[in-house]
């Protein structure tokens, strides 16, 4: 059984293809059709009866029971019959009496399907023709129409009602066969009963052999040419009379039932009993194919009676249905006013005597309105009703003046009576659009609107002005509210708006009646809005006055507006500068005054015929605006123009004169911090007002003859402003600005500006703005602009740069350097001595040297001046660097003889220093002694201390198994929390995400989604190209602006693109990691895979953590989740501080808590009083310390008030106060920070359960907070972070702490060289490592955990995931390529691919792999271990030290043994079997189909084609530089892309 349609839409039937099959041989065919009756009337809600009985599957409607069925009676009440149906006759010519005589019905022409038997002339017929009595139906026998079987049809039925049918014409012949009469007689005194009496025999059945149609061959038809009140008998399938078998349709080989308007002609349908099969909810009635009805033996039925079929129980046709029409009287109904609805229907006379009431329904904005409803129905045979909703007062919301409401009628409730389409009234309200009076006296007549006045004035209808009230016969004065603009020139013409209320209620009303400042102002009647608004033209006042606006309406008053409108007369005295470039682009300034008279946009600057467009920021005496293009060089007059008023300069014009032109520029190099001067050269340059140059940084693919723009797109691109307001950023490339200054006609010096780094591609774009023109210097000069890296300079001491230079007169300052004249001439550094300049005599690549003053300078002159600036400093200037050199000494004396007292003096001081020598060598040696005694005191210390933390150490663990005892216990309920695989991959492939970004939408309109996802469609298409796909990566990864960021991106996007292809991913993968192992062997081969700085690397962590899934899962999970919980309990049994985040119990040394805070642990009975079950919730026991903040405490209770729920289920605990329950009546809020917090100073001490004395055992519940705290939108919630304290604190500079001031923390001491004597005091200061046994009793604890993971990961007893043999084969083999003998560095490629790539970033986020949230102390452990780790993986041996981490120091003894395990894990991994490829692509298309979920692979695709526009250009150029790719036509079809995606035009 094969369907043969699948819709989406509701349909009401259902066909499907029926073959029956012997081995490979198909016996016969055809078609089902499954309808159902109650679907049929649900497809039309409004009119469900007249649908019903429409339809082709001869369905009739139940009126009482509101049921659509194909049962031929209902249980109850009348029914009405389809317009197919045989319980009514299609004509009733006889109603009023007995028919008379039957006139004789002629013979029916009879057209046999081809598969039907032949017959024989003189033959007995099976088939019979009937001599029926005018009014009686011939096609009893069909449940369904007058054709009910497989043989000749009768063509009468129609689409109409049967009540008002007339014969249709008879159809063609569509298909071959022989035509023959058939004269049996009918018999009237046969009953239905006798007509399926007599089967055929098994022979005749036997004897019909099977036919094959044609494909074209259809259903016979029947020429009729009877009266209209005589049609043919119908047959059925195996029925008397029949002409073939019933079960013929069965031996038909490879035939199909054909479509209803085929057997019919179009008319109506008609269908087989064989072929189909109803239901309409009714179970009992489906007792296989229904056969044909038959009519109860106790109906009267004689063919002489044609009124058996005038029952009044049934009816038939869609105009027989129950139903409203319409709206009797007019449609408008007011709100908040009772009136009645009238309605007009037909048939509803039904209904009498039916369950239920009538109702009105009015569907109002969303809303049902429901009020009671009465039906009265004109006597018979009058089908009219009318029906009468009851008054009702109605009213909406919207701000509309008219809204239509939805309007049928309902009975019982539930069951909706048939409606006309669109059947509605519409309900009006005068208030709206209608604020005052004038405008509610002209709102539509039949609205009945009137203005009522009152306390209250407003419009309504009539109806709804109350008694007390009066309904205005005249609107009050016009009121005026603004007035805009407030001035305008003495001159006139100027368009003023005046906005008020009872400004008329026509334009005549108005006309004439308007001044401003007493002169008429003339009104523009098109603009008029009335009663609100109008526009008028003032006229000339002559000189300059002020005054109100006024408008006046004939015999209602005159309004007077508040502020006064002023005639001015603007002047213009001077402009600035005179002359400008023809180009344009001149700022000019115009002096004058009352410069801002009428309307700003009403004026206009103009320079002769050509505009000058106005700038922002005008003042009343001063106008600035730029000037445009003029064709050719012209002295042009300035005017102003104020709407239609001109105001000239009068002494002055603007002269145009040629444009600048540059002829050369140089020189060609600059430092990256820019200031280098340029000397631009040319004609015409004083001419120009603000010539600045502009540094483009352009991408190297770029070359400077193509441009910024695009070759191969039209692509539109906002221009940027040449003004200040310009962006940094054109066309995706930044650029940097400096001004220039104009030195005379032929010459503007330009410095140029600094650039943050050097670029990739030193070549870079320099432009010359000259106002509306701009010279590119690369037209100017053959040598292209290019930045250098800044030079360095050494100091004139290097070994002590605060010491003075001691110069010796005569001599020549030497500065060491780098890069000195990669972009500087000798002439340009400038260095000085004080204010003396130092000549530079010679600059090359790594010295500067130069010629001092012959005296020593004066110093540069300060405000504040210290002892050593007494003394010239050295400074050197290259371009915008200053290089300060130290201060210079010259020496006094030139050299001479050694004088005879300073021998003298020497000589007793060498025998000074003998002396002292000795006296601390003795000296040395007493103090060496005390310090060996206080050594092996120490040493006693420290052996005590270490068996004390071993002691402590054995508790903790024992303590430690014991909870995770009773952990194991709960995860064999609940299991350990992993994430599916859709979150696990998404965390991985996005870190740093609060959740996917690519779960979104496309952000495409609905007109192109159509046309982008087919775009789509075609690059995923595209990226299985795997030319296309590394001729992509390589060409991002050449472009300078592609950052690790975008490769990382790039990486994870086409990772999700490529995941349910696996294996070309993993194709793809190798290629590009041959590429990658290619580049490094050329450079430094253990370099390799160590950063993320190209897409295969991300790419290779992608793949990693999807092969390696379910070895997470199996077999690394649990341990990873022990020791996550372990570290959790260690954490959270001691004091952790809540402000500095410094826990007791840590692994590192930087999250110690170098502090002994008194603490006692607490049991709380936590209760949970939020959600459905808070007052049924039991209390639980929770572990806290007296010493935590209420947030901390408040974030254990939700660890074990929660257990076993996922965090996205959990409360945030910012919603979630704490509440200690003392009693019955005591109850008291705890928080973090309130009144009664200890200020001391400028600290505020955070309170915690020991503040509030909070006793063991107590009770304590989580209820919602008082006080609502914004939540910021993406903020992820840590855990130990404060809650939003009391908002009755003072905030004003006080800072919180908790266990220790920051201030007051003691910091680890610096060990001492000296004694040690002082006290048992001194000595611990002097030992930081006093503190760091808590380190080590927490690596004592955590050890067996660390081991656990460690041992799973690393070891081979069980076998290796596939994926991790497969690449390191891979890595051997391209050692083995590349000729790589050397095993470390095979060893390091190994190490930096799975434990750096993998390993190493689930260790540190277990929430990648686990529901689970960590905080800043569990993180801080993890790194610690992550980081021990990734030492047992690296060959390097670390020599340990004082000054080594402490980290390093707790695993010393630990990482050899680490390293065992993973050399030998690498090397069973080298000795087992290979992994082939065929192995391995079954394993991944094992992974891809297990994984197929969607995780946004359209979306990925989407952002992948942001990059290929982006750099669009590049990978275009590289496509067609690649003969294969042209051979593929891929730049094409990336030109498709595109146009589809962007809806842009292309070179296509």
């Amino acid at each position: 059984m094969r369907p043969q349609c699948c819709q989406e839409e509701p349909v009401d039937h259902v066909s499907v293809s029926v073959e029956l099959r012997f081995g490979a041989v198909v016996i016969a065919k055809t078609s089902l059709s499954f309808y159902d009756c109650v679907a049929v009337a649900e497809l039309r809600p409004s009119a469900q009866c007249q649908a019903c009985v429409s339809s082709r599957w001869g369905c009739n409607w139940c009126v009482w029971q509101h049921l659509c069925t194909h049962k031929a009676s209902c249980d109850t009440g009348p029914m009405v019959a389809s317009h197919q149906s045989p319980l009514v006759s299609p004509a009733h010519p006889a109603r009023d009496g007995p028919s008379p005589s039957p006139p004789t019905a002629p013979k029916a022409l009879v057209t046999p399907a081809p598969n039907t038997l032949p017959v024989e002339p003189g033959a007995p017929s099976t088939a019979t023709t009937l001599d029926i009595s005018p009014g009686a139906s011939p096609s009893l026998l069909s449940p369904w129409g007058p054709w009910a079987g497989s043989g000749p049809i009768s063509s009468l039925s129609s689409t109409e009602s049967p009540l008002h049918e007339e014969p249709s014409p008879p159809n063609p012949p569509n298909g071959p066969g022989t035509t023959v009469p058939a004269p049996t007689d009918f018999r009237p005194t046969a009953t239905p009963e006798d007509l399926l009496a007599s089967p055929l025999s098994p022979s005749e059945v036997a004897a019909v052999p099977p036919a094959d149609p044609g494909p074209e061959a259809l259903p016979p038809t029947v020429p009729l040419d009877l009266p209209p009140a005589t049609v043919p008998a119908t047959t059925f399938p195996g029925a008397m009379g029949s002409v073939k078998p019933a079960l013929d349709w069965l031996t038909r080989e490879g035939s199909e039932l054909p479509e209803a308007d085929e057997w019919t002609g179009g008319d109506a349908p008609a269908f087989s009993t064989s072929t189909l099969l109803s239901g309409d909810g009714d179970s009992a009635e489906l007792e296989g194919p229904p056969a044909p009805l038959i009519l109860p033996s106790s109906l009267d039925y004689q063919y002489d009676t044609p009124g058996l079929w005038e029952l009044e129980e049934v009816t038939s046709g869609a105009s027989s249905c129950p139903c409203v029409e319409s709206v009797q009287g007019s449609t408008l109904m007011p709100v908040h006013v009772e009136r009645e609805i009238r309605l007009l229907g037909r048939n509803l006379h039904l209904f009498q005597d039916g369950p239920g009431e009538n109702e009105c329904v009015m569907e109002l904005e969303g809303l049902e309105v429901v009020v009671e409803a009465r039906v009265e129905c004109e006597p018979p045979p009058d089908s009219q009703c009318h029906v009468t909703c009851q008054q009702h007062q109605l009213s909406y919301e919207a701000l509309q003046p008219e809204l239509r409401v939805g309007l049928f009628l309902r009975r019982a409730g539930r069951l909706r009576v048939d409606s006309a389409e669109g059947l509605h009234v519409v309900l009006y309200d005068c208030s709206v659009g209608h604020g005052d009076c004038s405008r509610c006296q002209t709102a539509m007549p039949q609205y009945g609107c009137v203005w009522c006045e009152g306390e209250r004035p407003r419009c309504v209808t009539r109806e709804a002005c109350g008694e007390a009230e009066a309904v205005a016969t005249q609107c009050p004065a016009p009121l005026i509210h603004s007035v805009e603009p407030l001035t305008g020139p003495v001159d006139g013409g100027t368009r003023v708006t005046i906005r008020g209320s009872n400004l008329g209620q026509h334009v005549q009303d108005v006309l004439g009646m308007v001044t401003v400042a007493g002169v008429p102002c003339a009104v523009v009647a098109q603009e008029y809005e009335v009663s609100s608004s109008l526009v008028c033209i003032t006229g000339a006042s002559g000189e300059e006055v002020a005054g109100a606006a006024a408008v006046e309406v004939l015999g209602r008053g005159r309004g007077v507006s508040e502020h006064d409108f002023a005639y001015q007369d603007p002047k213009v005295h001077s402009i600035f500068p005179t002359r400008g470039p023809r180009a344009g682009g001149t700022h000019l300034t115009l002096n004058g005054s009352k410069l801002l008279t009428g309307r700003l946009e009403d004026i206009r600057v103009v320079v002769g015929d050509q505009p000058c467009h106005l700038l922002p920021g005008q003042q009343s005496e001063q106008l600035r605006c730029e000037t445009s293009p003029c064709p050719a060089p012209a002295t042009l007059p300035v005017a102003v123009w104020f709407g239609a008023t001109e105001r000239r300069l009068q002494r002055g014009q603007f002269k145009y004169t040629f444009d600048p032109n540059i002829t050369s520029a140089g020189p060609t190099k600059s430092f990256l911090s820019g200031g280098r001067e340029i000397l631009v050269r040319g004609q015409n340059l004083d001419v120009v007002q603000t010539p600045r140059i502009r540094v483009t940084v352009v991408s190297r693919m770029l070359q400077p003859s193509q441009g910024l723009g695009r070759r191969r797109r039209v692509v539109p691109e906002t221009a940027c402003s040449l003004g200040p307001s310009c962006s940094s950023q054109h066309a995706g490339h930044p650029w940097f600005e400096e001004l220039c200054h104009v030195n005379s006609s032929q010459l503007i010096t330009c410095r140029t500006p600094a650039l943050p780094g050097l670029p990739e591609d030193p070549w870079v774009r320099v432009e010359f703005i000259l106002d509306n023109l701009i010279f590119d210097f690369a037209t100017l000069n053959p040598t292209p602009f290019s930045y250098e890296a800044d030079p360095t300079l050494q100091p004139l001491n290097p070994e002590d740069p605060t010491m003075p230079f001691r110069h010796k007169p005569g001599s020549v300052f030497s500065v060491e350097g780098e890069n000195l004249d990669l972009a500087m001439s000798k002439e340009e550094v400038v260095a000085m001595i004080g204010d003396g300049p130092c000549v530079v005599k010679t600059l090359t690549r790594h010295h500067l040297y130069c010629e001092p003053p012959v005296e020593q300078p004066l110093p540069q002159h300060h405000a504040l001046r210290e002892a050593l600036d007494s003394l010239p400093e050295f400074t050197v200037q290259m371009g915008n660097l200053r290089f300060s050199l130290g201060h210079v000494q010259y020496d006094g004396e030139s050299p001479g003889a050694f004088p005879v007292a300073a021998q003298v003096g020497l000589g007793v001081g060498t025998s000074l220093l003998a002396l002292g020598v000795i006296i601390i060598v003795l000296m040395y040696r007493r103090k060496s002694k005390q310090a060996l005694r206080d050594y092996k005191k120490v040493q006693i210390q420290l052996e005590n201390l270490e068996s004390s933390v071993r002691d402590r150490c054995k508790k903790e663990f024992t303590d430690l198994m014991t909870e995770m005892t009773d952990l194991t216990s709960d995860l064999l309920g609940s299991g350990i929390p992993f994430l599916d695989y859709k979150v696990y991959a998404e965390r991985i492939f996005f870190p740093g995400h609060r959740e996917s970004p690519l779960h979104r939408d496309l952000g495409v309109p609905e007109s192109r989604r159509p046309t982008v996802e087919q775009g789509l469609g075609q690059l995923s298409n595209l990226l299985n190209s795997k030319l296309f796909l590394t001729k992509f990566i390589h060409t991002l990864e050449s472009q300078r602006t592609f950052s690790a960021r975008d490769r990382a991106y790039v990486a994870s996007l086409l990772t999700v693109a490529l995941h349910g292809k696996l294996e070309y991913f993993t194709d793809i993968l190798r290629t590009l990691l041959s590429d990658l192992v290619a580049q490094y062997v050329a450079k430094n081969p253990k370099l390799m895979l160590r950063r993320t700085e190209t897409v295969v690397e991300k790419l290779l962590t992608n793949w990693m953590s999807i092969c390696l899934y379910t070895f997470v899962r199996d077999s690394v999970g649990e341990p990873l989740y022990m020791l996550f919980r372990g570290i959790k309990h260690q954490v959270d049994k001691g004091p952790v501080d809540s402000v500095t985040g410094k826990a007791k119990y840590t692994l590192n040394d930087n999250r110690l808590l170098r502090e002994d805070v008194e603490y006692r642990p607490l049991t709380l009975n936590a209760l949970l009083a939020v959600g459905p079950e808070a007052g049924e919730a039991q209390g639980v026991p929770v572990k806290v310390l007296d010493c935590d903040t209420i947030s901390q405490a408040k974030e254990k209770m939700l660890d074990q008030l929660y257990k076993g729920v996922s965090l996205t289920q959990r409360p945030d605990p910012r919603t979630l106060d704490v509440e200690w329950r003392s009693g019955v009546a005591g109850h008291l809020i705890l928080s973090d920070e309130d009144v009664t917090s200890e200020v001391q100073g400028l600290w505020r001490r955070l309170n915690t359960l020991q503040h509030y004395k909070v006793p063991d055992g107590a009770t304590v519940a989580l209820v919602p907070c008082l006080t609502k705290h914004v939540l910021r939108e993406n903020q992820d919630y840590v855990p130990g972070e404060r809650t939003p304290m009391l908002e009755d604190v003072d905030e004003g500079g006080i800072r919180p702490w908790h266990l220790v001031k920051p201030s007051d923390e003691p910091e680890p001491p610096r060990p001492r060289r000296g004694s040690l004597r002082g006290g048992e005091r001194e000595r611990a200061k002097a030992i930081p490592e006093i503190y760091l046994t808590r380190l080590l009793s927490m690596k004592g604890t955590l050890q067996k955990f660390v081991d656990d993971l460690f041992q799973v990961i690393l070891s081979t007893s069980r076998p290796v995931p596939l994926a991790v043999k497969y690449f390191f084969d891979l890595l051997d083999e391209q050692a083995q390529q590349h000729g790589i003998s050397d095993q470390d560095t095979i060893h390091i490629w190994k190490t930096n691919s799975l434990p750096l790539r993998f390993w190493i970033n689930i260790i540190k986020n277990p929430q990648f792999v686990f529901d689970v949230q960590t905080s800043d102390n569990m993180d801080a452990v993890l790194l610690v271990i992550a980081q021990t780790f990734m030492d047992a993986c690296t060959l390097a041996d670390h020599k340990l030290g004082r000054d080594s981490p402490i980290n390093k120091l707790l695993y010393a003894r630990d990482i050899p043994r680490y390293k065992q395990m993973v050399e030998r894990y690498y090397a069973d991994i080298r000795q087992a079997v290979p992994a082939s490829d065929q192995e391995m692509n079954s394993v991944l298309a094992e992974l891809s189909w297990n994984y197929s979920g969607d995780l946004g692979a359209r979306v990925a695709l989407h952002e992948l084609y942001k990059y290929i526009n982006k750099y669009y250009d590049q990978i275009i150029t590289a496509l067609e530089e690649d003969g294969t790719a042209q051979k593929m036509q891929l730049g094409y079809r990336l030109q498709q892309i595109a146009a589809a995606v962007e809806n842009k035009v292309t070179d296509l």
